[in-house]
This record gives C-alpha cells, structure tokens and sequence, in this order.
C-alpha cells in the first residue's frame, strides 16, 4: 500500500473532467461506478480515495462544468434584452456543441432521482435557482434604466422555460441551427413581454 506521501497514480484533474463527460451525458444515476472508473481510467478504490463518493465526485464535476462556462459574464452587456439574447445564443451553441455531450449537465443530470439521491438533485436546482437571481437582478436593472416596464420575473421565467427547453431539444438531436431559430423565435417576444 503507498505512504501517504506518495503520489497519485493518475492525473486528478483529468479523470475529473472525465467523469464530468460521463454524468453530463448519462446523468447522476445513468453513470455506473464501474463506467466512471473505465473513464476516468482508474480503479474502484482510487476513485473512493481521492474524492470521497459518487456524490462528492459529481460535485465536484458539476463545479467543474460550471467553471468551464461562460458564467454571467453576458449580464454585462449595456441593455437587458442584448444580456438575454446573448446568453440565449451562447447557451444555444454550447448545447449543441458536437464535441460536447448535448444539453445542460444542470439541467438534466438529475432531473428524476431516487429519494436516496435527492441531494444530488437539490443541488443542481439551488445552481438554477442562483442563475435565476441573476436574470432577474438584470432584468431588474433593465426597469431601473427605463428599458423595460413588466415584472422582471415572469419575463425571467419566460426566457429560462426557452433556455431549458432548448437544453431537452439539443439532447433530442437538435442542431446548433436548429437552436439558433429558437432563439429568434424567442426574442420576438422581447417588446411583447416587457412592455406589459
């Protein structure tokens, strides 16, 4: 057995963003213990000795997805509906990204879990229920300026249901264009929603 001074025998870092891969595209319950060690190149053990769980593992892969994003970077953006629309297009291409597994890992990767999993799936929707703070804090900030004259939050509501869904279409198969139309779909509702 190695002393605790020894290294590890595996790149940490890379069996992580293995794993990641593995639960954005199967979900927390779909990747198998025994399909995580294959991915991550490793064995049973290792996995358990360098990060804990299943679970703690996931957590840590999901906050490795989130690190890799574009965060709310676009929120920045000088008007509420160019932060919205860039997020909707941003997101559009990054779910249907064919170098990527397809759709949202906090979106889908634990939707419908066993009652022994619920905390992996309390988790995932505290990180929704932030990212729905941010929109609604933008769109707030877009009636403080004049722009927009509705309740931010159902217009918030609005555009995360298209977000989300566009999250379901892109693992059905949708393409980067096939999203892209969904957004300007969606964004003709801007004026329509927001003058209310």
């Amino acid at each position: 057995m190695p002393g605790p001074g020894r290294p590890r025998g595996f790149d940490r870092d890379r069996a992580l963003t293995a794993a990641m891969r593995l639960f954005w595209e199967r979900g927390y319950e779909g990747a198998a213990i025994s399909e995580l060690t294959a991915a991550m190149g490793i064995g049973t053990r290792s996995l358990y000795t360098a990060f804990g769980s299943k679970e703690q593992l996931f957590r840590e892969a999901v906050a490795l997805y989130e690190s890799s994003g574009d965060g709310t970077e676009f929120y920045e953006l000088p008007t509420g509906r160019a932060s919205v629309e860039r997020m909707l297009r941003s997101r559009a291409a990054t779910y249907a990204d064919p170098n990527t597994p397809a759709g949202c890992m906090v979106v889908l990767a634990a939707t419908n879990v066993s009652a022994d999993n619920e905390r992996v799936r309390a988790m995932l929707r505290a990180i929704r229920v932030q990212d729905r703070h941010a929109l609604i804090t933008r769109l707030e900030r877009a009636r403080t300026d004049g722009e927009i004259a509705a309740d931010p939050v159902p217009v918030a509501d609005f555009f995360l249901s298209v977000l989300y869904g566009m999250s379901v279409l892109a693992r059905d198969g949708a393409s980067v264009a096939d999203l892209t139309r969904v957004v300007d779909t969606a964004m003709t509702s801007w004026d329509p929603l927001t003058r209310r």
